[in-house]
């Protein structure tokens, strides 16, 4: 009576391919089939080591300072 007969599962496939049509359903698997390979070719390639990446150049040259003023005295204000 339970669910792991294999005439339930029968069954059940039999109404699945009677809605789906087996075109549709081999189409699906064939997605899955290439949607599994693709997956595999992407780890294959994470474990590839990934290509040096360029140092950023350092130079001994600093960047050109802006000159500085120094606070001028103001006139006194308390003057009148």
């Amino acid at each position: 009576m339970g669910m792991t007969s294999i005439w339930h599962w029968l069954i059940v496939l039999l109404v699945v391919m009677l809605l789906f049509g087996a075109g549709r359903i081999s189409g699906v698997m064939g997605d899955l089939g290439r949607g599994i390979k693709s997956f595999k070719k992407g780890l294959n390639e994470d474990d590839e080591p990934a290509a040096p990446r360029p140092q950023p150049r350092l130079s001994d040259e600093r960047p050109a300072e802006t000159p500085t003023t120094t606070a001028q005295p103001t006139a006194d204000l308390d003057k009148r």
